[in-house]
Parts: C-alpha cells; structure tokens; sequence
C-alpha cells in the first residue's frame, strides 16, 4: 500500500485560481485545455479539440497534407484569441511527432508563431518523459511502463520512486497502425514485435502498463460497458493482463460503426480501436505486463506538473481537489480536518490512507448538508462515484460513498457501491459517516463543540465525553445519532458528562 506524508493543513487551503493553457499539436488532433484551480490538481475550465489528422500521410508522403494544415491553423488562430479573452498569460504551446517528423514541419511551426503563439517542438524523448510525468503526478508511488499512444507515435517509459527510467518513442500511433495491418497475415504482429525490440527494457521493467491516451481510454470505456463496471469514469481504471487480453481480442476484430455506438468511445476513436487493440495484443505478449492502468493524466497534466515545485508535488492530489472543490459550499480544511480528528477512535487502524479518505470525506460531508435535503443522496453517491478524483481508486470511491450516505443516516449501500469494496471496508466508512453526522449534530458544526467534546470506544461502549460546560448539547437529536451509531458498531450509548 503506498504511504501518503502526512498532511499539512496549510498547505491544503483552497484559494488558487490561475489560469493557465496547453494547447498540444498533435498528429492526430489540435486541443486546447484551459485549467485553473490549485497548481497540485488543476481544475479542467475548457477543453476543445480539432481532428485534423496533421500526421495522415506521414508514411506515404514524409509531409503535413494542405488541407490538414489549414484546417489546424483555423483552429489554432481560434485558441490563440480564446486564450486572450480569458485572459491566460501563462499558456505552454507543444507540437509533437508530425511536426517533428514531416518535411514541410519547421514550415508549420513558422505559420504557427506567426498566430501569436510559441510553439514548442518537443523531441520524441520530451514527449515521453512529459507524458510520464503525467501519470507520476496521478498516481502517488507509480512504478511501471507509460504506454502513451498518439496518432504519429507510441511513448514508452519506465517510471519508478517518481522518476523517469528509460524510454523510447516508436513509430506505432494510431495513423501509422492501418498500414501495418493492411498487409499479409503475420506481416502487422512481426512488425509490431521488431519495433517493440527496441525498447527490450520495457519488458524487464516490473509493474502494469500505465495507458495514457484518448484511444486507450476507449477500449477502457468499451470494457467497463462491457462488464457493467460500477464506475463511469475510465482514469484509475485496471485490467488484468489476462483480461486485457481478451478484451483486446474483442475489439481487434469489432466494427467501428457497433464500437461507435458505445457510450464513453464516440466515432472519432472508434476508427482507431481495433488496430489500438491489435497492437495491445502484441504489446501484452512481448512486453508481459503486470496488467493495465488507465489514466486521464498524460502529456498536457505532465507538462504542468514538471513546471511545479518540489514542495508542491508532495501535496495530496486528492486532498487538494476535494477542498477545492467543497470550498464555494463553506466547507473548510480546518473544519473538516477537526471532524476528522473527533472521529478516529472509533476508526480501526489503516494509518495515512484511511485518514485521507476520512478528511476527504469529512470535507464532501461538510459541503453535502449545504445542498438540498431532497438532493443529498444522489449528491453523495454522484460526488463519491462519478466526479474525476486523482488519487482515488474504486475502492476509496466506495468508502467515500458510504460515507457520505452514513453522514445522511442512510445505512445501506446500492449494489455499485457494494461491488467496489469489500463489507468490511464499507461498514467500516459508514461508521465513519455516522460518527461525522453525530459531531455536526452535537454543535451545528461549530469548532467548540468538537474541540470540549470526544468520542471514545471501549470493549463494549460507545462513549461521547461532554464538558460540563457544554452538556446542554446533549439533546434528543444527539442522543438519537449516538445510540444509532453504537447500534451499527454493536456497543452500548454512554453520556459522560465531565467537569
């Protein structure tokens, strides 16, 4: 399990809001992201894509086609004066392989800079690392192989201890790979196998693949369906190395047009699929990997996250992100973090994990009760299993869940959320949540009442520790909470009122 340092409450506090831009050149498309919110774990303000397939005829010609390159400074000149008129001074402009490898390319990036922007040509082992990076900043203790798959390239890179390893950039994106498969029976797979060879590290490197990428995420999406995942969103997403092998298998041989179909793939990627599936069974055989990881984060979160400092990368992305986002409904670090505190007697161990998912908690509790009582459970069970969270796997997701429905005195989970976890794990966060209703009960969520208050638990007892002086908070609604808390814990209520 990988141990998280401790946290830092001040570092924490929400607040950030600079805007800054990547807007990446791709082979297979043009894309602007516009983020804002904290450094640690930027917020995603605007997003907007043009395929115009800069790299198509890379193989054929050596060269940028006319049509793909107009079609791509329109777009370009467009997010020159988005990024203006909102008013982004720091926006980092980055080309990647078909600009690098195509005749007519430096051409390109003069029509580019002539827009206002500066553009940067990023070699195929800048690509990489800043891909890698991406995932490293993700997830906390990544150690494997990136697998970042482009239209002109697939990156490989060996990450470990938050640093790059080896890597290379082999010519198998997603608009070389028709080519490849049009040929003889074999000809695709021996053509894969000698290009992978150059990168005979990957195979020696342990861990799963991390795949970065819209079309990795797409076959994610295809087998998630496929499986009635409990979940939506592809990041953190996990496949054996035997079932990625068959989902690949799948989709190898699948129509584009039934793939297209499918929710979270979409016609753009659906073209790409079954020749991004090909090339994964190749890669899983040669490569013999732990299994996959999917993930959200890539080039554009990596060149981000290289530009921070040593102090910043440190902090909790999922922290940072969740008191973020509680912030505009009035729910503060500080309180949350008490909350938190007031409720770990009753915790059974898990050291810094669990008491990331408790404060996690703690906050999205505190921000629950300013929404809607007729709201509050799909709230939870939205914000726990459908919102984005860096640094939260299924299982985290599930506690949260359960969580935030015990902070709502609801104590049954749905079957999704049951799925993700085991029993244990959930009626030990839905504990969690009671206990948290309780300390809101106690004093309406005012530091005092938490801070001349505890709760303490015994062999056999369920005990709230009043201060004399506060034991008029000791009403009916706060009896009834702690009496269906030791009920849930099978102990016995006690009040002890002390001078």
């Amino acid at each position: 399990m990988t141990a998280y340092r401790p946290l830092s409450l001040r570092a924490l506090r929400p607040g950030h809001d600079d805007r800054r831009a990547v807007i990446d050149i791709g082979s297979n498309t043009v894309r602007l992201v516009v983020y804002d919110g904290p450094p640690r774990s930027p917020r995603t303000m605007w997003n907007e894509k043009v395929v115009a397939r800069l790299g198509r005829d890379l193989a054929a010609t050596g060269r940028i086609p006319g049509e793909a390159r107009e079609q791509a400074l329109a777009a370009l000149a467009r997010f020159a004066l988005l990024t203006r008129e909102l008013d982004v001074h720091d926006v980092q402009t980055v080309a990647t392989a078909a600009a690098r490898e195509a005749e007519n390319g430096p051409e390109f990036l003069e029509s580019v800079r002539a827009l206002g922007l500066e553009p940067r040509l990023l070699t195929g082992e800048e690509e990489a690392i800043a891909s890698a990076y991406g995932v490293i900043g993700a997830f906390a203790g990544a150690r494997g192989v990136i697998a970042d798959l482009g239209g002109g390239s697939l990156e490989l890179v060996g990450i470990e201890d938050g640093q790059c390893r080896d890597g290379d950039s082999l010519p198998l994106g997603t608009l070389r790979l028709p080519a490849l498969r049009a040929g003889k029976a074999g000809a695709f797979e021996r053509a894969v196998e000698k290009t992978l060879k150059k990168a005979g590290w990957a195979a020696a490197q342990p861990g799963p693949l991390y795949m970065v990428g819209g079309t990795w995420r797409a076959l994610a999406a295809y087998a998630m369906r496929s499986d009635d995942y409990p979940l939506t969103d592809p990041h953190g997403f996990r496949l054996t190395r035997g079932q990625a092998a068959k989902v690949a298998g799948k989709v190898a041989g699948s129509d584009p047009a039934q793939l297209a179909e499918i929710d979270g793939i979409g016609s753009a990627r659906a073209g790409a699929l079954p020749d991004a599936a090909a090339l994964l069974q190749v890669m899983l055989r040669e490569l013999e990997p732990e299994g996959l990881v999917f993930s959200s984060w890539g080039l554009r979160e990596g060149l981000l996250y290289q530009r921070l400092e040593p102090l910043e990368r440190d902090k909790d992305p999922l922290i940072v992100a969740v008191a973020d986002f509680a912030a505009p409904m009035k729910s503060a670090i500080t309180d949350a973090a008490l909350m938190s505190a007031w409720v770990v007697d009753i915790a059974d161990g898990g050291g810094p994990q669990s008491e990331r998912l408790r404060l996690a908690g703690a906050l999205l509790s505190l921000a629950l009760h300013r929404v809607e009582p007729n709201f509050r459970t799909s709230q939870a069970l939205e914000w726990a299993l459908d919102k984005r969270w860096v640094g939260l796997d299924a299982r985290g997701r599930a506690m949260i869940a359960a969580m935030l429905l015990g902070s709502c005195n609801k104590t049954a989970w749905p079957t999704r959320v049951g799925a993700l976890a085991s029993e244990e794990d959930l009626r030990e966060a839905m504990a969690w949540g009671l206990a948290m209703r309780l300390a809101r009960r106690l004093g309406a969520t005012s530091r005092v009442s938490l801070m001349t208050s505890a709760l303490a638990r015994t062999k056999k007892k369920l005990v709230l520790r009043l201060d004399e002086s506060r034991a008029a908070l000791a009403g009916e609604g706060v009896m009834r909470d702690l009496a269906g808390l030791s009920d849930w814990m099978d102990l016995a209520p006690e009040l002890q009122i002390t001078a």
